[in-house]
């Protein structure tokens, strides 16, 4: 029989029993709100079940608290009877077979099925497919941009009709390209006597023309006259052999030929220049003795009244009709294909002056300088503001054109690319040390200002930095 407290209640039998005591002091008390609730069974003791992170507790005889099982082991009705298996002689719950005896580990210890593997490997999926949906994305983004720009450079070759340049005919020779070109201007584009062509314009179109994937012996440089430069028809002097042959006409493929850009020549539809090579601008030729002009011209309108040569159907031709106002003012204006029927007839006395571009009369200037007073020419600076731009002449082939430019612009850019410097401190810096009478300047000693033209390209392909355009 309890006895009965003073406050009415009634107190258990066991309460004041010393083990349970030393039990709660020991373990703690069951409010404690890190512990699960005690579960109470026939003997009236308490043992901890439930906690998701602990395994269920066992007694065993001498009533100490130990561990079963380890995070992964479910709680078992019946373990509060069981005891702790011994390492050797327990199978393991989950699948029956020996427990590796000696183990520390609790995997290792206990090879039951994990819930953490498979929601590493699910998260593992799942951050996979996420990064392909991306990459999926991005793929598809890219190449919508890639195939709604302009075309790229293997594009370009085929539409202008270069990409079996490098196949071999059925009489086993490559295929060449054909530059129409001057042959009659020193140190810009001159036929040597022994055959080939030579000058600032030359290796211009060699360097065009490598870029095209042409190698040297495969260019073919034709004659091409100063009013043929817009039609693109030239001649080949290499094959003019028999009376038959003479009078015949090739297509050129590009022009390179001092073919100054202007706007009555843009508006036309069977040229297509490209961005320009080269600036120079308008000047005068005299002879040192023998004339009748001024020791110093530094305007067209003093050419009045006089006998004046120059390239006909050139900028420098309609520049001087629009200054000296042409046959009605008395100014007798002379056109003809050759500068150096110009130069020839300078010196006989046919012409006064010869007017045209600096860079193309500094060379016949300075091939004068050894030669007597009599024949000596005097080159005058007229110090206009206008710039002559020499640029290439593509034709309709809008492709090709591009091509050049960008064959130009690389030349520009690329600081490792020095065949335009090259071929400036070659022949035309020469031009420009004031030898034989020569005042003022002959051209500009720079590459002019290119920007990248529309060719498409990857993302990780190499871009050239262009700064001062």
């Amino acid at each position: 029989m309890a006895d009965k407290p003073t406050d009415g209640g009634t107190r258990p039998e066991e309460s004041s029993a010393p083990s349970e005591r030393h039990a709660q002091e020991r373990h703690g008390s069951a409010g404690d709100a890190h512990d699960p609730p005690p579960v109470e069974d026939d003997d009236q003791e308490a043992r901890w079940v439930g906690d998701e992170h602990d395994p269920p507790l066992v007694a065993d005889d001498d009533r100490q608290v130990r561990w079963a099982g380890d995070e992964h082991d479910p709680p078992s009705g019946e373990g509060a009877d069981q005891q702790v298996p011994q390492p050797g002689d327990e199978r393991d719950r989950w699948s029956g077979e020996q427990r590796a005896e000696g183990s520390e580990n609790a995997e290792v210890a206990w090879p039951g099925p994990s819930l953490k593997p498979r929601l590493r490997r699910f998260r593992r999926f799942r951050l996979s497919a996420w990064i392909a949906l991306v990459l999926a994305a991005a793929v598809v983004g890219v190449s919508v941009l890639w195939g709604s720009g302009p075309p790229t450079e293997a594009e370009l070759w085929e539409q202008a009709g270069l990409s079996n340049n490098r196949t071999k005919n059925t009489n086993g020779t490559n295929n060449k390209i054909r530059i129409g070109v001057k042959g009659d201007t020193p140190y810009i584009a001159e036929r040597k006597r022994g055959g080939g062509f030579e000058g600032f314009d030359i290796e211009i179109a060699r360097m065009i023309a490598a870029d095209l994937g042409y190698l040297p012996k495969e260019i073919e440089f034709l004659s091409i006259e100063t009013e043929d430069r817009a039609r693109m028809q030239g001649r080949n002097d290499d094959l003019m052999q028999g009376k038959n042959a003479e009078g015949k006409s090739v297509r050129a493929d590009l022009v390179v030929a001092s073919f100054s850009v202007t706007p009555d020549r843009q508006a036309n539809p069977a040229v297509g220049f490209s961005k320009p090579y080269f600036f120079t601008e308008q000047s005068v030729v005299t002879m040192e003795a023998g004339t009748k002009l001024p020791k110093k011209i530094t305007d067209l309108k003093q050419l009045r009244d006089s006998r004046v040569c120059t390239l006909g159907t050139s900028t420098s031709e309609s520049a001087l009709f629009n200054a000296t106002g042409g046959r009605e003012s008395g100014t007798d204006i002379t056109g003809m294909n050759s500068l150096k029927d110009c130069v020839e007839g300078l010196k006989k006395g046919d012409f006064d002056a010869v007017t045209t571009d600096a860079a193309l009369l500094a060379g016949f200037v300075k091939d004068s300088a050894k030669k007597g007073p009599a024949e000596r020419l005097i080159h005058h600076d007229l110090g206009l503001e206008k710039t002559e731009m020499w640029a290439v002449n593509a034709g309709s082939n809008a492709a090709l054109r591009t091509l050049v430019d960008l064959s130009l612009y690389r030349s520009y850019a690329d600081p490792r690319d020095r065949r335009w410097e090259e071929a400036y401190d070659k022949y035309i810096l020469p031009l420009d040390d004031g030898s034989g009478g020569y005042q003022g300047s002959v051209a500009r000693a720079e590459q002019p200002c290119m920007l990248p033209p529309p060719v498409r390209r990857w993302p990780w392909e190499r871009t050239l930095s262009v700064l001062g355009c």
